[in-house]
């Protein structure tokens, strides 16, 4: 399916260079993650970037959420991460503990190709965009 939301060059080049089940996968990933920015009130755009060499997704507006990086692994499988010390991965594992093959305290791992439960995946985006938000003392 094709983005309805321009690809940043640096972004275009990562996804362009890897193998192409990789690459479909990732730009899939992409569409959820901007989906998902545009089903939640008050996260608004996001910023594209490139972090360590690999497609950041973080609000535009300051404030709001944490980044979400994806990244094709060596062995195959890709990666949706998160910044460690959010504790956003743990959370995930409690609620999603079946769902996702997970790696440490920063990524769910995923298969290209492979069943995908999107809406636990966009339960967790949706976790990560708005993260600083969510965590401001209401009142």
């Amino acid at each position: 399916m094709p983005s309805s939301v321009p690809v940043e060059p640096g972004a275009a080049a990562y996804f362009g260079g890897l193998p192409k089940r990789a690459g479909n996968e990732l730009l899939r990933l992409r569409e959820l993650v901007h989906r998902v920015a545009g089903e939640i009130g008050g996260v608004g755009p996001l910023a594209e970037s490139l972090k360590w060499g690999e497609p950041s997704y973080t609000p535009a507006k300051a404030g709001v959420g944490s980044s979400v990086r994806l990244a094709a692994l060596r062995d195959g499988r890709v990666a949706m991460h998160f910044i460690c010390h959010t504790g956003l991965v743990e959370r995930f594992r409690e609620l999603y503990p079946d769902v996702f093959d997970y790696e440490g305290k920063r990524s769910i791992l995923i298969e290209p190709g492979g069943p995908l439960d999107e809406q636990a995946l966009s339960h967790c985006v949706a976790m990560a965009l708005t993260y600083h938000r969510d965590r401001r003392p209401s009142g």
